[in-house]
């Protein structure tokens, strides 16, 4: 007797970084220069910023690392390792000590 597929919603999968590493939701590389000249599709301008999405136990208790989720933040891509968890989101997981900078608006 074949079973019927299950119509149970599916469970959402979560990432949690490892060490002392964080999930970043890439940018999206420019389409357009800030002179307003649209760039053709084989030309981007690589941009190396995101947003925090997760943030290892590790990295959250160590008062050293001002790191949160939803920062966002300027990072050297260099070591960061690729998650194909959603189609249309860049998300990568990058070693804290490869965070370069942190965006904060003045108070």
């Amino acid at each position: 007797m074949a079973q019927k597929p299950s119509t149970r919603p599916q469970q959402l999968e979560t990432i949690e970084p490892m060490g002392n590493r964080v999930l970043i939701r890439k940018d999206a590389d420019k389409k357009r220069t800030k002179g307003g000249i649209e760039l053709p599709d084989a030309v981007e301008i690589p941009t190396i910023t995101g947003r925090v999405v997760a943030v290892s136990a590790q990295i959250e208790n160590d008062s050293d690392y001002p790191i949160r989720q939803y920062d966002k933040i300027l990072f050297n891509p260099k070591h960061a390792v690729p998650v194909d968890f959603e189609a249309d989101n860049q998300l990568f997981v990058v070693p804290i000590d490869d965070i370069v900078a942190v965006f904060r608006k003045v108070k």
